[in-house]
């Protein structure tokens, strides 16, 4: 069990979602709400919290408990239990985890992310906590489930969420220090059964010569946008025939550069991309049009759908393309609250009745040709129908459903 936490703390004032700052703090806050249909006892909870009634809290494998101070000069005993994963859930999340160096980065960070999140759940393992698995206990007379003692708690305790992602591992059954032993156990089971040792390398100019040598009918690459070029000489001339100039490899070796830097920093977006990911990758960088042709022909994408590819990564990157191409069924709960969002935020935009038709992670307005899209980063994304009837990614993704809807409501008023 782990010592208790300082208390009393105090929430943010104001707003009934002020107790968390993370997307990942509101999902717990989520949990806890959308597990009951007393938001009389849920109001009174958050009052509780705001005035710092709950005392330090102890956080315990699927346990979180409080004393709670209510209307009597004796404290209530209060807690909120979640189920504890089983050995077989923890491997999986341990190997999720493990399988991408970002997910460990981020969570040393302070970082919960969606990405891992969204792996974990489609292989069954709830990491995060589900509606259904909050499970409270006071020691108060009263009957409510929960009641404001309880609920109290959960409402204090998102804001420790927030600020340490690993409290979630701890309320699952392991704690910070065992989940990272445990996968530097793996990250060494994995250098040891790694490949062997590489063979000798090759000097740079022979290693593209005997790469560019059988390329003779390659399709020339269109320039690359990027750094200027570099002002030494490269090593080898491009071999006549492969349709590569100087300036090609050079914009060549200035993305692979950035790119590796980039990968230095922890950031693994380019990593795994598909070719046709990479493809809309460049051509979102303003490449011109005699490129854009290029890539099309070498992908051999349809024109229209490689324009709304590019279109979607500039406006989410991996995660827009994935948006554009894969519908999900997404988590219910994030659904119906974004759809009670967007509707009371439609009836202060119009008087006008407005159809919103749900479908899996897409809402849909049908007499505004406006459609939001619930990606695996939780963020939305809004899109516009084209005169071809095709949905089209219209503006950059965001984490409310009302701002990414408010983004491109007035191109459809004009």
């Amino acid at each position: 069990m782990s010592p208790s936490l300082p208390g009393p703390r105090r929430a943010p004032a104001r707003g009934r979602r002020a107790f968390a700052a993370t997307w990942w703090g509101q999902a717990w806050v989520t949990a806890l709400e959308d597990s009951t249909l007393d938001s009389g006892r849920l109001s009174r909870g958050r009052t509780y919290a705001r005035q710092g009634r709950v005392g330090p809290v102890t956080i315990a494998p699927g346990q979180v408990r409080a004393a709670v101070q209510g209307s009597r000069p004796r404290p209530y005993r209060s807690a909120v239990h979640l189920p504890v994963l089983t050995d077989t859930q923890w491997a999986t999340l341990l190997d999720t985890i493990a399988a991408r160096a970002g997910h460990l980065a981020a969570l040393l960070d302070g970082e919960m992310p969606a990405e891992l999140v969204d792996d974990a759940r489609h292989a069954d393992v709830p990491l995060l906590p589900r509606p259904t698995e909050l499970d409270p206990e006071c020691s108060c007379p009263d009957w409510g489930y929960p009641c404001k003692h309880a609920a109290a708690l959960c409402y204090a305790i998102a804001s420790t969420i927030d600020a340490d992602p690993f409290v979630v591992f701890a309320l699952r059954g392991r704690g910070r220090e065992e989940v990272l032993a445990q996968l530097r156990t793996r990250r060494t089971a994995a250098q040891v059964t790694s490949t062997p040792s590489a063979p000798a390398g090759l000097p740079a100019a022979g290693a593209y010569a005997a790469w560019a040598a059988p390329a003779e009918h390659t399709p020339p690459l269109p320039e690359l946008p990027g750094p200027a070029p570099h002002t030494a000489a490269l090593p080898a001339a491009p071999p006549l025939g492969t349709g590569l100039s100087a300036t090609d490899l050079e914009r060549l070796m200035a993305d692979t550069a950035a790119r590796a830097a980039r990968l230095l920093t922890g950031d693994t977006t380019s990593l795994h991309l598909s070719q046709h990911e990479d493809a809309a990758r460049i051509a979102a960088g303003n490449c011109g049009p005699e490129w854009f042709h290029h890539l099309i022909q070498n992908t051999g994408a349809r024109p229209t759908a490689f324009a709304r590819l590019t279109r979607a990564w500039r406006y989410g990157g991996p995660a827009g393309i994935t948006v554009a191409e894969q519908p999900h069924a997404p988590d219910p709960t994030a659904m119906a609250a974004a759809r009670t969002a967007l509707t009371e935020a439609l009836t202060e935009m119009t008087t006008t009745p407005i159809a919103l038709r749900a479908w899996r992670n897409r809402l849909t307005l049908t007499d505004h040709l406006i459609q939001l899209r619930l990606g695996p980063d939780t963020r939305w994304y809004p899109y516009l129908q084209g005169a071809d009837g095709d949905w089209w990614p219209a503006a950059p993704a965001d984490a409310d459903p009302v701002t990414a809807l408010t983004s491109v409501w007035q191109q459809t008023e004009k």
